[in-house]
């Protein structure tokens, strides 16, 4: 296996976490609560769950969060609140084929980081359990500072924990609009689709090495 140090390796290479390495998704949690897909699909665009998380994702408390929306939505305020205390449940795991990709890169020296959009009370409440965090150098949480992807805000808090140009760092995301921002700031980047289809990816850019299946 090729070995690179911090110092020697060709790209920085930063792993978005949901959705990447973490599969998270709150119809996990909301196909347990309603009898049908499309009632729970009328609900998640009645109350814009995805808009009202992004502005957790920037840093708004839950607590304000979830009595905002109750107060506009009080015939849901039952299943707002369930979001919140019971957030583990849209969290399916993670995806461990990404996880074996990391565990490759991290054996081999590469440095990792970490940029994702993601609560800052909520992480707190998964990062203890997985060790792979841990081969990261560092996670930058998008609750933690305030700032959510594709801002391109939070792409300079990374590049400054980092201490390279952005010309010589891998964004791996499942996201095109955090693609898209990271590309105009000069990121390499790669879209994740699938497990299989990143690590094609890096053993083509010879960041990994060919394993014999």
């Amino acid at each position: 296996m090729k070995q690179f140090t911090a110092s020697a390796s060709p790209l920085t290479v930063v792993f978005d976490l949901g959705g990447v390495l973490m599969d998270w998704n709150p119809r996990y949690l909301y196909r347990k609560l309603f009898a049908s897909e499309k009632a729970m699909e009328d609900f998640l665009v009645e109350i814009d769950f995805f808009e009202w998380n992004q502005q957790q994702d920037a840093g708004r408390p839950y607590a304000v969060a979830v009595a905002e929306l109750c107060k506009i939505y009080p015939q849901h305020s039952d299943l707002i609140r369930a979001y919140d205390e019971r957030y583990l449940e849209s969290l399916n795991g993670p995806i461990w084929e990404t996880v074996t990709i990391l565990r490759r890169l991290w054996q081999a020296g590469v440095p990792l980081f970490g940029l994702s959009n993601w609560p800052a009370e909520k992480f707190r409440l998964v990062r203890p359990v997985y060790e792979f965090f841990d081969w990261f150098q560092e996670i930058v949480i998008s609750g933690e500072v305030g700032v959510a992807k594709p801002d391109p805000k939070i792409f300079e808090v990374l590049l400054d924990k980092v201490g390279r140009p952005a010309r010589e760092c891998l964004l791996i995301d499942d996201s095109s609009g955090n693609i898209e921002a990271a590309k105009g700031l000069g990121f390499q980047t790669i879209h994740f689709e699938h497990p299989a289809q990143l690590e094609a990816e890096l053993i083509q850019q010879e960041l990994l090495p060919v394993l014999q299946h």
